[in-house]
């Protein structure tokens, strides 16, 4: 009889499990739509044309993808425009539509700017700056607005970000948040505007798209955790709804991917009922990015490859781990005439697919072992040695037998410990 009730207990608890298990991977993909109108050449990895390119990110394992959302993109600076900034309402509806078409699931990130938003700049959109009206008031209306535009035409969210990259705040200056001088808390400045901002966006996101998952997303993770962790208690204190952290990594400006690792421990500590995603990540696969001093992989494909890798093994040994974004995956400029179909002023060399050749890279085929972990029985028949490795139910791997008692996988079987 007890064994009967512990296998009812633990079935009932591994199907809730399951659910929570759930694991997300794909790309920002927001400037695809003008790669394909201006007859970028898609290949995979043997050199065949792809014809369909969210179908072949799918067929890839993919089953989310990420676009970007700007105000009022077209009075952004040439210098801007040059750098991909053109995704107004219209854009992302059609963009989003398509994704959602595909059979994938969609993140719309807000930036609550005409151009881009992240840890130098949060600027004021043009059109809220109005004499004696605080920015913060505009926030509800236009993503009431915008959302419910993207369900009317059927591109309806799964996720939301309230903001890209708001480690401090954001519609600079009314709600710029910043930390004391040691870097570990923050002051007291602009944060009762900063909470109304996130208030009303999430209010907005709640009535247009109960289903959908509000994300804030920040940038101090990896080089600056406790920070990280400041923040987050921050929005807890000040009752913010929101179901997802959302973290940005890349290696060449936050360090190597231990880093990441203990800052994504810290957040899983401090806040154990939160799911994490890690919402922009890269790594070049030719020509170094960001800062010099920090290139920890070789700048190849295996380099870029090897990073993949390693950043995914890492991320599967944290339960509460739910996304992964590679940022400006579609970047590729094979096939364009610069002379008249330019996309960008300058070509990115940290997507997954090479600028030069069209095809498809040796690490976008690695993404598709985090989402394989999700059912937590997937992606076991390969382990080297299976005798010696168990897994929860929740995907969670076991370097040992277990010591509590329920149902777990070894040697791709289902095994009850007592």
């Amino acid at each position: 009889m007890k064994l009967l009730k512990l296998i009812l207990v633990t079935t009932l608890l591994c199907s809730t499990n399951l659910l929570r298990a759930q694991k997300y991977v794909g790309g920002d993909i927001s400037l695809l739509s003008r790669y394909e109108e201006n007859g970028a050449n898609y290949k995979d990895k043997d050199g065949q044309k792809i014809t369909d390119v969210l179908g072949f990110m799918k067929e890839q394992g993919m089953n989310a993808m990420r676009v970007r959302l700007f105000v009022e993109p077209d009075i952004a600076t040439q210098e801007e425009k040059g750098q991909g900034v053109c995704q107004d309402l219209d854009y992302v509806i059609k963009l989003g539509k398509k994704i959602k078409d595909a059979g994938l699931k969609f993140m719309l990130d807000f930036h609550y700017s005409d151009t881009w938003a992240d840890p130098e700049k949060q600027r004021v959109p043009a059109s809220w700056i109005v004499i004696n009206t605080p920015v913060y008031e505009y926030i509800y209306n236009y993503t009431k607005e915008s959302l419910q535009a993207l369900v009317d035409a059927g591109a309806t969210p799964d996720f939301i970000q309230t903001g890209n990259e708001i480690s401090f705040g954001m519609l600079w200056d009314g709600c710029k948040v910043s930390a004391n001088s040691n870097w570990d808390a923050y002051l007291d400045t602009n944060w009762n505007s900063l909470a109304t901002a996130l208030k009303n966006a999430g209010k907005a996101c709640r009535e247009i798209c109960p289903d959908a998952k509000i994300i804030i997303h920040t940038e101090q993770c990896a080089n600056n955790p406790t920070l990280d962790v400041a923040f987050y208690n921050r929005i807890k204190d000040n009752a913010i709804d929101y179901d997802i952290i959302g973290v940005s990594y890349y290696p060449y400006f936050k360090g190597p991917i231990s880093h990441l690792d203990n800052g994504l421990g810290q957040l899983e500590k401090n806040f154990p009922d939160k799911t994490i995603m890690v919402v922009e990540t890269g790594c070049s696969y030719h020509y170094s990015v960001g800062d010099k001093d920090k290139q920890y992989y070789p700048l190849t494909y295996e380099g870029q490859r090897q990073f993949t890798e390693e950043l995914i093994t890492m991320l599967n040994k944290h339960q509460n781990v739910k996304g992964l974004f590679w940022w400006f995956l579609e970047a590729n400029e094979y096939g364009l005439d610069w002379a008249t179909q330019r996309v960008t002023d300058e070509w990115y060399n940290a997507s997954l697919f090479d600028n030069e050749t069209g095809r498809a890279l040796p690490a976008l085929y690695e993404l598709k072992n985090f989402s394989t972990t999700s059912s937590g029985i997937q992606g076991i028949k390969n382990e080297k040695d299976k005798n010696s490795v168990w897994y929860a139910l929740d995907g969670r791997r076991i370097d040992h037998h277990p010591t509590k008692s329920g149902i777990y996988i070894n040697n791709g079987k289902k095994k009850i410990v007592r």
